[in-house]
């Protein structure tokens, strides 16, 4: 029989719909329901695309005796990570503190009153490798329950209690300035790998946020060695087993230092934000391999995540089935050297290994490799030959949901790649994204909802990040259409981020003052696999102000500044959105009004080379003189009767150029 979740909207909560686990969804109904029967509440915490929690799925939750047991004596919740990153954020916080480690699946065992008193991740269903197995940490949690009641409501007095404790130390007044970056840039040149490029060892994520800050770095002070660091590592990167040499796009990371062989699932989030990265990268140095993967990944993007509503799908599976029923991780993308002879004939066949470091042994598993391009270019032909073979095998499944926040990262980087590059398709399918969030995931009063699935929204409350990262797609659509509008509605959301999220001495919280009450309010200013909510927030509001001149906006931002100023110097790694932000901050940031009919080549000239400019977080508005699309176009006259750019830092501005190599010399230092 179904249980409660056959109608929700997240593909991970449907595809436990059918457990014979009597599955309830994060409610206050759930937890009354546990207070009525004097249970304990069994939380389980993962996401659709997560390897071990479909292990977890098949071994526990689709057998009918573990079910029953748990039915018996819990009652059971069900939460998709992606869909409520406010319980998730809590609930692992309370699990790192315990353990000292955390992941998902996330097992956690709480009091009616959702205090966590028990905590795990993956549980086998028998006793392995040290690791109890499911059933007794079941039978051993209802036990202490039944005989040990008082003990547990002290455990979890205690958690909660210490977690309340735990506040952030903001560092003093005030933004970072040259020194916390000078700093923040010596502590990444100690943690670089420079061998294999990226951050420190195994396993290896991509330092997406790191790499824009050195690039902005580079471009504001010169710096040979970040400019180095940031093309070294991406170059790695894309030739490397993350990448997809066939189709394009990145894997979630790397399981070694050397970039061999990746996590094989993809990422909306990740794609988005190294799309943008290797564009940024193009502009600064014009690499030919940077333009390629940006171009390929926007591609990617498009053609295998975007829905039927215009929206951007959540991420591809890791697994998939390898042609004999079975389900494994990396099936569609692993070739042995046999089957590229198959596809491609025995000489092709024996170039293309050569070509993409497919070895007889294999660098994954059973003797398969993962495609990698340790040099040059790949022939044409031959890739083309393969991806219609590979378009034969089994395709990994797809978490159909659209999560606001990463769809704002998509937009942001679909619409940049589509002006770099001249692909008008781009920044269209950038533009339906954003009518999609604004019809579907806005409300009148300009909240957002955090997800929607098949055109149906969700139930979930947008947090912080959701705003944020809307708020910077709409602000990177805007430089590059033309179009006042995104610049408007980025506006109504980040009014609602200093209404709504905004602590004390310039704090950020992940939910809104009205949200939801959970043990504890989340707050986390860290950078990990996304830009925090804090810090996406603080350069969207800098790129807000700067466009209106809104002192509060700016006010806001260099407020939440203060949390990098504290962190750059001790974990530059992990607050890389951060540093990039206070980069702009340090820059004016520019402000950049292009005045002149847009069907005139003079304006998109001089539109094309602000937006190919450097200067970091510079804003840009194009329209016609003395305009009402923006509010930099104001008093903007042409100059003679010509198209012309205005340039103004620091509430000083320059005189007006007509001359688009003149714009590009003034907005390069």
């Amino acid at each position: 029989m179904a249980n409660r979740l056959a109608h929700e909207t997240s593909p991970y909560l449907l595809q436990h719909a059918d457990n014979p686990v009597d599955w309830w969804r994060w409610s206050g109904e759930a937890f009354e329901e546990a207070r009525e029967r004097g249970v304990p509440v069994l939380l389980s915490v993962g996401y659709s695309s997560c390897h071990w929690c479909h292990v977890f799925s098949l071994e526990s939750f689709e057998d009918e005796q573990t079910a029953a047991y748990m039915n018996e004596h819990f009652v059971n919740i069900k939460v998709d990570r992606e869909e409520r990153p406010d319980v998730d954020a809590v609930y692992m916080e309370a699990v790192q503190a315990a353990t000292g480690q955390g992941g998902w699946p996330m097992t956690v065992f709480l009091t009616a009153d959702a205090e966590p008193f028990y905590f795990g991740t993956y549980f086998p269903p028998e006793p392995r490798h040290g690791m109890a197995s499911f059933r007794q940490v079941l039978e051993g949690v209802s036990a202490a329950w039944t005989d040990r009641r008082e003990e547990v409501g002290e455990v979890a007095g205690k958690f909660v209690r210490d977690l309340a404790g735990r506040s952030l130390a903001f560092g003093g007044d005030g933004a970072p300035g040259e020194e916390e970056l000078a700093q923040a840039l010596l502590g990444l040149t100690r943690e670089y790998d420079e061998r294999h490029g990226g951050f420190g060892g195994a396993p290896k994520f991509p330092p997406s946020m790191a790499v824009e800050f050195l690039l902005r770095h580079y471009a504001r002070t010169g710096a040979e060695g970040a400019l180095q660091m940031a093309a070294d590592t991406c170059e790695a990167m894309a030739r490397g087993g993350m990448y997809d040499q066939l189709g394009g796009g990145f894997a979630r990371y790397s399981v070694d230092r050397e970039w061999v062989v990746p996590h094989f699932e993809k990422m909306l989030y990740d794609n988005a934000l190294l799309c943008r990265v290797y564009a940024h990268l193009w502009r600064a140095t014009g690499s030919d391999l940077a333009r390629r993967v940006a171009l390929e990944t926007a591609d990617f993007m498009v053609r295998e995540l975007r829905t039927a509503e215009g929206g951007f799908a959540s991420a591809l599976d890791a697994d998939s089935d390898d042609g004999t029923g079975r389900h494994v991780e990396g099936a569609f993308y692993a070739w042995t050297p046999q089957q590229l002879r198959e596809v491609l004939g025995d000489e092709d066949g024996r170039r293309a290994a050569e070509l993409f470091g497919v070895t007889e042994e294999g660098t994954f598993e059973e003797g398969a490799s993962v495609l990698r391009l340790p040099d040059g270019e790949a022939d044409g032909g031959i890739r083309e030959r393969l991806l219609a073979a590979r378009a034969e095998r089994v395709r990994p499944g797809r978490d159909d949901k659209v999560v606001a926040a990463w769809n704002g990262l998509a937009i942001a980087a679909l619409a940049e790649v589509g002006a770099y590059f001249e692909r008008p398709d781009l920044i269209e399918r950038a533009t339906e994204a954003a009518d999609l969030l604004v019809r579907l995931h806005m409300d009148s009063g300009a909240r957002l909802a955090r997800t929607s699935k098949d055109g149906q929204v969700g139930a979930n409350a947008g947090v912080l990040e959701d705003y944020a990262d809307v708020a910077e797609g709409f602000l990177a659509l805007a430089a590059v259409s033309g179009e006042g509008v995104w610049l408007d509605f980025a506006g109504f959301l980040l009014d609602i981020v200093v209404d709504q999220f905004v602590g004390e001495a310039g704090a950020l919280y992940d939910t809104a003052h009205d949200a939801e009450q959970l043990i504890r309010r989340p707050q986390d200013p860290t950078d990990s696999a996304t830009p925090s909510g804090w810090t996406a927030a603080a350069g969207a509001l800098l790129s807000y102000a700067a466009h209106t001149g809104s002192e509060a906006h700016r006010t806001a931002a260099e407020g939440a500044l203060g949390v990098v100023k504290a962190l750059a110097p001790r974990a530059p790694r992990f607050i890389g959105w951060g540093l990039a932000v206070a980069e702009a901050l340090l820059d004016g940031p520019r402000e950049v009004a292009v005045v002149g009919p847009q069907d005139e080549p003079a304006t998109r000239e001089l539109h094309r080379t602000a937006l190919l400019a450097p200067a970091p977080g510079a804003v840009i508005a194009v329209g016609e003189a003395d305009g009402e699309e923006f509010p930099l176009l104001r008093d903007r006259p042409l100059v003679g009767g010509r198209p012309a750019a205005y340039v103004c830092r620091n509430f000083t501005c320059d005189a007006p150029v007509v001359d688009a190599s003149a714009l590009g010399r003034k907005l390069a230092h």
